[in-house]
């Protein structure tokens, strides 16, 4: 495996280096009414290489145009870029020819005097991984499986209509962006985490305002209750996976790196509401008589001070 690339490593604005992928289908309706069949659309992912920060945008279908109306729906909410990644898939291929005969237009005598020194700064570089390479575009590829497999196992058989399919989506992308990459503060009244939200909005995102409906039946909820409770259990299935990424270990003959004393950690809740990732740092430990190793441990947030086994405690990243 290579190093990153030096596109991972540079200081920059949200989204000046973005990678973008489909996933898909989903299946929805137009509208809700009896007789109306439903058609295909697909999830069009925009990922920050550098933040880490995600975009989704819901297309109708495949095509160059609409990627391209999904692409400028993307520049206008989150402003220029000037590097784009992407497999070599045909609507991409297709529209990267679109943006350059775009670009030669208005390059053009006619338009030069006027619009040279802002092409000069929003020239778009497009670059495409080989053919069949999907593992080159990794940071993306990783985002598609966590939006696309917990999307599809918690929507199931429903079928949305485009409009409701959106606002999930919508919601989807807040859960992604409020996901903590590693810690920003480890003071003991009130460690905080940095998430890709911190570079879209300046502080990290909260809650979602929606009635906990965990214990309610999808098939007796209103459509606006069911919206709710699709975007609850991804909340659930997702916080279950990305916990257990971090915390990953060897096999059982292997020490791993144990948890220290000032460490700051993720609390496992399991009725955590969604978009909230209990921070803590630990205070003390209770390495075991026998062995030494560390299976308890104390840890202090910000409504008290708790002991808890270290199976509950996810250590953030690069410490």
């Amino acid at each position: 495996m290579s190093d990153l690339p030096k596109c991972r490593l540079e200081q920059c604005k949200a989204f000046m280096h973005t990678g973008i992928d489909f996933a898909g289908p989903l299946y929805v309706t137009p509208y809700r009414k009896r007789g109306i069949r439903s058609v295909k659309a697909y999830i069009c992912l925009f990922i920050c290489l550098v933040t880490k920060a995600v975009h989704i945008e819901l297309a109708s279908n495949l095509t160059s145009a609409c990627f391209i109306d999904a692409f400028k729906r993307f520049l206008s909410r989150r402003g220029p870029c000037n590097f784009v990644y992407s497999d070599n898939g045909t609507n991409f291929v297709s529209a990267k020819a679109y943006f350059k005969e775009l670009h030669d237009v208005l390059q053009s005598d006619d338009y030069y005097k006027s619009f040279s020194d802002e092409l000069a700064k929003r020239r778009i570089t497009w670059k495409m991984n080989p053919p069949t390479a999907s593992h080159f575009g990794g940071i993306w590829e990783a985002n598609i499986k966590s939006t696309k497999t917990l999307l599809f196992r918690v929507i199931g058989k429903q079928i949305l209509t485009f409009q409701e399919m959106e606002t999930v989506l919508t919601q989807v992308e807040a859960l992604l962006n409020s996901r903590p990459l590693y810690a920003l503060s480890s003071d003991p009244s009130e460690p905080l985490a940095l998430t890709p939200s911190h570079f879209l909005t300046t502080s990290p995102l909260e809650f979602l305002p929606a009635a906990d409906l965990s214990d309610e039946r999808p098939d007796l909820l209103s459509r606006f209750s069911l919206m709710d409770s699709l975007v609850q259990s991804y909340w659930k299935r997702f916080k279950t996976e990305y916990l257990h990424n971090l915390q990953q270990r060897e096999k059982w003959n292997t020490p791993s790196n144990p948890i220290k004393i000032g460490t700051v950690v993720i609390l496992s809740v399991d009725n955590a509401p969604p978009l909230q990732w209990p921070l803590g740092i630990i205070t003390n430990v209770y390495p075991n008589s026998q062995d030494g190793v560390v299976r308890v441990a104390e840890v202090k947030t910000k409504t008290g001070t708790y002991k808890r086994p270290v199976i509950r405690l996810c250590p953030l990243p690069t410490q």
